[in-house]
């Protein structure tokens, strides 16, 4: 009788991981960023149906994935906030400045 060895099963991957699916990164973004999530998504597929190049899909759910995954830390998210508006403007922003106020001045 001849038996083959299993792979070693690891520790699960975060659902994150690069080549996650847009239902997931959907799934993990904040509520206020799912809307915008899906419209950069659909105007993705409606230029890549044009075009025939999946280049400008494959930018926007990696670009929201990275988003994702920092939402996953709402303290870290934050403070990464904080920085890219303090890049932005060159200022740092209020402590008590609302997160969308500061996302706006960061551009994110």
């Amino acid at each position: 009788m001849s038996s083959r060895a299993r792979p070693a099963e690891g520790p699960e991957q975060h659902p994150l991981l690069p080549g996650a699916t847009p239902a997931v990164i959907r799934a993990w973004l904040d509520k206020d960023d799912r809307d915008r999530f899906l419209a950069e998504y659909t105007a993705a597929l409606d230029e890549a149906r044009e075009s025939l190049d999946l280049s400008p899909v494959h930018s926007v759910v990696e670009q929201w994935r990275r988003i994702a995954v920092l939402q996953t830390d709402p303290a870290g998210w934050r403070r990464t906030v904080r920085f890219g508006a303090e890049l932005a403007t060159g200022e740092v922003p209020p402590e008590d400045e609302p997160l969308a106020v500061t996302r706006a001045r960061a551009g994110i």
